[in-house]
């Protein structure tokens, strides 16, 4: 029996209180990668690590995650927070 893939849109809070938005497949692989300074450019940087999960959501699709994630990054700041407080 095939195993159902799962893909995710996430946010992450970084050590300088910015919000990092992502894609995956494994929530906890991607997560130590950002950890590790192996992740996205962006959290490499020493000053937004250690970062965590703040937030994930699951698709049916890589596409409509990535449509999600698209859609998040738009966002202002404040409309960010109010997202993630209402979910």
């Amino acid at each position: 029996m095939a195993q159902v893939k799962h893909h995710y849109f996430y946010v992450l809070l970084c050590a300088d209180n910015t919000f990092y938005a992502g894609y995956t497949t494994n929530l906890e692989r991607r997560l130590a990668e950002h950890n590790s300074g192996k992740g996205a450019k962006y959290t490499r940087l020493k000053k937004r690590r250690p970062a965590k999960m703040i937030h994930h959501e699951v698709f049916e699709t890589k596409s409509e995650a990535m449509q999600k994630e698209y859609a998040f990054k738009q966002l202002t700041r404040l409309k960010k927070e109010t997202y993630l407080a209402d979910n």
